[in-house]
């Protein structure tokens, strides 16, 4: 089995590209600057986002094989498994931001890092920027460099988490952009949801294996469950959750209303294994109970 190293910390990873520490939770790494490194699959247990300028080679990231686009973003949260299979060694381009979770710990983005879902998207779904956007990104890197490069006071912490925070709220605005700009795309995934949904329910899935996921429809669509979510929230203001939530009651108002099967055997065609959740979320949604609905219809 091929070994995984593991980068835990700031200076771990700086000598791993052979640059100086200025910082022990946090750095800003010019990969252009860096001599040829090894490539080795690593287990980061670091925040890590890496700007890529041109194809670097076949990476690995999310478990899967990734040829890097030039401005390419990829964001890697603590205990993701990040790196190549390969024993060459490579020039490396671009650049790294690479902070410890102390760094965020106590502050309000590190409450609100977990809002940032793209640190768990798929390699697949990266962020594509273009060269204005290339250019913002930098500009905040070299404002963390500054940073960095000044002697260490009370004051370091608050400022480089604030432009680090900055950073991550541009690309939460590049990739609504992204999502924008791919909404032809986004619409056919949409189709396929619903087209899941609907053979879902047209078998014997839902009495087999219960109710349908929001992870387990985006693993059938080829997608990372928080990419799924924000793909699906921002095409049509509703949850995944919600939409196969509104989903299933529809296929209960057409099997209540069609035929005379009682609203326990209704609510275990559809996946729930106690009446009572389906009577429940049903009333959330309709306003009433099952059975006052199929009375007053």
């Amino acid at each position: 089995m091929e070994e995984i190293k593991r980068i835990d910390t700031v200076v771990q990873y700086n000598n791993y590209v052979g640059v100086e520490t200025l910082h022990p939770l946090v750095s800003v790494v010019d990969l252009d600057k860096v001599d040829n490194i090894h490539r080795f699959k690593q287990y980061m247990n670091l925040y890590a986002i890496f700007l890529k300028d041109k194809n670097c080679g076949a990476m690995n990231y999310g478990g899967q094989p990734y040829d890097y686009d030039d401005g390419t973003l990829v964001f890697v949260a603590p205990g993701q498994v990040y790196g190549v299979d390969s024993d060459a060694e490579i020039k490396p381009s671009g650049y790294a931001l690479v902070f410890h979770p102390d760094l965020i710990k106590g502050t309000q983005l590190g409450k609100n890092i977990k809002d940032y879902t793209f640190f768990s998207y798929d390699v697949h779904e990266a962020l594509h920027i273009s060269k204005k956007e290339r250019k913002t990104m930098i500009e905040c890197l070299d404002k963390i460099s500054e940073e960095i490069d000044q002697n260490i006071d009370k004051h370091s912490k608050t400022l480089v988490v604030s432009y680090v925070e900055l950073l991550l709220n541009y690309c939460v605005r590049f990739y609504d952009r992204q999502f924008i700009t791919r909404s032809h795309s986004n619409k056919d995934v949409l189709v396929r949801f619903e087209k899941l949904l609907d053979e879902y329910f047209g078998t014997d899935h839902a009495q087999n294996l219960g109710l349908p996921t929001v992870s387990w429809c985006a693993e059938q669509l080829f997608l990372s469950p928080n990419y799924f979510g924000d793909l699906v929230k921002k095409e049509t203001g509703n949850t995944a959750l919600d939409y196969i939530q509104n989903k299933v009651i529809t296929e209960a108002k057409a099997k209540m209303l069609g035929s005379t099967k009682t609203i326990n055997e209704v609510a275990s065609e559809l996946g729930f294994k106690y009446p009572q959740h389906f009577t429940r979320l049903f009333k959330l949604k309709v306003g009433v109970p099952p059975n006052d609905f199929r009375h007053l219809n």
